[in-house]
């Protein structure tokens, strides 16, 4: 039985993974559940899975989720510093990194260090630190295994290739709620209309990623750390149907595609319990259903959040983490009506120029460069005229 430590575990992935765990009893236990604010779901869920530990880490919430557990032999801890304690829980098999945002980082890197392979849907890890993630997975001998829906369709499609050399990849994009509407009509967007993704269930802030294209851009940037690839091997195709979730083209020209129905607890089955496939009742592909696909080239020009990650990877260095920062602050902005759609990316554009670059930094050097570029961002938020 493998034992999953889930962090994370009342967000869209993280309920998604529990769903698949309550649907393989004999095969997944759950360890350890952590919430960052929604100790009612999260109480419900240690409930009914009965994991060892529970972490809430808005310490406020304690007293309260600690008083609900009373009667179950379960452990509750509070504060984000207690991620990176339960994630090196002897007992845990696989971290599932289901945080959103950059919080994410520190107990991912503890839970490498203490020798668990991770279940990665927190893409911003690699996203700010990925150079320093990556040497230290290897260092410890600990696999990374994708869950976003595009980076898991590229490792299936990888396995049984190692021998053979990746030419390119295509990491496919459905062109969210706006495809192919122009500046003035993203001048006047409100949360309301971002929020509805035409394929996708998700998150507020990944959903708004999504309508704003950095979720594609942040998906650029891990995938060459997963892969280990050069930035001009990696383009993004739109694709509004969604079913061909990515794609590796090989130096002999041939291409090879993971497909299915818009779906994440099948890469996040996958990832638990790679490398064998549970058989399981999901919905089914059905190529009558789709008698057409379609594909287009990203609009970098309107979206400008793809061009800034694609500019941030190709600097390297810390630019990454701070294009990350930045998004993170203007995304709640813009979820709170305090900034405009195309503002977004105006902020994150200034933070890139004025945060001091740092070629070669340390984990010391990321952390405060997250930190500074959250200060900038936010002051450059409150002078932006909604």
């Amino acid at each position: 039985m493998k034992k999953i430590t889930i962090l994370g575990s009342t967000g869209s992935i993280g309920t998604q993974a529990l769903e698949v765990i309550r649907d393989n009893p004999t095969i997944f236990k759950v360890s350890v559940l952590s919430a960052l604010k929604n100790s009612e779901l999260l109480i419900q869920q240690a409930k009914e899975f009965k994991p060892e530990v529970v972490v809430i880490c808005d310490e406020s919430q304690y007293l309260h989720v600690k008083e609900a557990l009373s009667s179950f032999d379960i452990k509750v801890l509070a504060g984000e510093e207690a991620l990176s304690e339960v994630a090196t829980y002897p007992q845990s098999d696989i971290v599932l990194t289901a945080l959103m945002g950059s919080v994410g980082l520190k107990p991912t890197i503890s839970a490498i260090k203490a020798g668990k392979n991770i279940a990665l849907a927190n893409k911003e890890t690699l996203v700010v630190a990925g150079e320093y993630i990556t040497q230290l997975a290897a260092a410890h001998q600990v696999k990374i295994l994708p869950v976003d829906s595009e980076h898991s369709a590229i490792f299936q499609c990888l396995v049984g290739e190692e021998q053979n050399e990746i030419e390119k990849i295509y990491l496919t994009a459905s062109g969210g709620p706006f495809l192919g509407r122009d500046q003035d009509f993203l001048s006047t967007v409100k949360k309301e209309q971002a929020l509805k993704h035409p394929n996708w269930v998700m998150g507020a802030k990944i959903t708004i990623d999504s309508a704003s294209l950095m979720n594609k851009g942040l998906e650029v940037i891990e995938a060459k750390w997963l892969f280990n690839l050069d930035v001009d091997q990696i383009d993004v195709i739109v694709h509004p149907q969604s079913i061909i979730h990515s794609l590796v083209q090989f130096t002999d020209g041939s291409m090879k595609a993971q497909m299915g129905v818009p779906d994440m607890k099948l890469p996040i089955q996958y990832a638990l319990n790679y490398p064998d496939r549970l058989k399981n009742n999901f919905k089914r592909f059905n190529f009558l259903d789709y008698p057409s696909f379609s594909f287009q080239k990203a609009d970098m020009k309107t979206f400008r959040n793809l061009d800034l990650a694609f500019t941030s990877i190709r600097k390297g260095g810390n630019m990454p983490c701070i294009l990350n920062a930045a998004n993170e602050i203007v995304v709640e902005a813009f979820l709170k009506d305090k900034i405009g759609f195309l503002q977004m990316s105006d902020v994150i554009e200034q933070c890139m120029e004025e945060i001091n670059f740092i070629e070669k930094p340390q984990l010391s050097d990321y952390l405060e460069t997250d930190k500074h570029s959250r200060i900038l961002a936010a002051e450059l938020v409150t002078k932006s005229k909604v």
